[in-house]
């Protein structure tokens, strides 16, 4: 996982007061399991706040950024494009695949919120579906994500954290990284 290309995290379609919880979870879930950055589509100045504050307390590194068109990333593109959707082929038989391209290439996940145009699916190496059923955006990513790196991700390290969550069976604990 720390040698391979970058991967991006693009989401789709954020539709202000509906999305803005969903949106967030989207970026943070790409943080917490392995994307090295995730770009926003439309008003989502306030998920990237809330990203970036718990980036800067939790650790990195992760970067995210909102734009107001995803066509140019898209078509520009260069490395190896994952649309993931209900309509996709199954992530057990291509995650190895898209796997054994990422060793090489930059890999960028799509993610829709509404209906997605046809141009991702086109442009898509692969569109893949963690089930062929109705589901959150958030699980397809992070099932996908966890495939993708084969659990490498849960043991990752964070640099530059000003706190940490302290694992027990019950409870709440987070420390300052300095304690």
């Amino acid at each position: 996982m720390q040698d391979s290309p970058e991967v991006v995290v693009l989401r789709l379609g954020h539709r202000p007061g509906r999305d803005d919880r969903m949106t967030t979870h989207v970026a943070l879930t790409a943080r917490a399991l392995g994307a090295d950055r995730a770009v926003l589509v439309g008003e989502a100045t306030q998920a990237r706040e809330t990203v970036t504050d718990i980036t800067d307390r939790f650790g990195g590194p992760f970067e995210v950024t909102v734009t107001d068109s995803y066509r140019p990333l898209l078509r520009d593109w260069e490395g190896a494009v994952v649309h993931l959707t209900m309509y996709g082929e199954p992530v057990e038989d291509v995650t190895p695949t898209i796997r054994e391209r990422h060793r090489d290439d930059p890999l960028l996940l799509v993610v829709g919120a509404g209906k997605v145009d046809f141009e991702v699916y086109d442009r898509a190496d692969w569109n893949v579906g963690v089930t062929n059923q109705p589901h959150s955006e958030v699980a397809a990513l992070a099932v996908f994500l966890d495939r993708l790196f084969e659990g490498q991700e849960l043991d990752r390290d964070w640099a530059d954290a000003d706190r940490r969550v302290i694992p027990q069976a019950t409870g709440k604990r987070v420390e300052d990284v300095d304690d």
